[in-house]
């Protein structure tokens, strides 16, 4: 039987070419108009960094951290004081837990590393902030 839609989400989810849990997502509050990042794409870790201290996430938007776990730190909010950078956590080995993007407070962390210098401003966008 053949599926005739019009709405164009509707019609995509109906035809399995979008899966239903990409309909959860939603925008969340900006906490920077811009950040610091060794490149303009944000691509490249600026340095790596231990966890002084469990975190547990406030919303989707940031990451869980564990005491000991190292995070790769890709970004630095600027606006407000640099109190929030955007990273990801590896375990105690490769493949541990999968790698996810997120924020985290600055103060969670100490640096071991510094890989590249976070000299290039870039402007956040909605998708910095956007939960999936």
């Amino acid at each position: 039987m053949e599926k005739h839609c019009t709405n164009w989400t509707l019609l995509l989810v109906l035809c399995g070419l979008l899966p239903l849990a990409s309909q959860a997502g939603r925008q969340m509050p900006k906490l920077s108009d811009k950040k610091l990042c060794a490149d303009s794409e944000c691509s490249h870790p600026i340095l790596i960094a231990r966890a002084l201290q469990d975190y547990y996430p406030q919303d989707c938007r940031f990451i869980p951290i564990q005491q000991g776990q190292s995070v790769y730190v890709y970004a630095m909010l600027k606006d407000r004081g640099n109190l929030f950078w955007a990273g990801s956590v590896q375990g105690s080995y490769y493949g541990e837990q999968e790698a996810r993007l997120g924020f985290f407070p600055s103060s969670v962390v100490e640096e071991t590393h510094v890989l590249m210098p976070a000299e290039v401003e870039v402007k956040t966008d909605k998708w910095d902030f956007y939960c999936y």
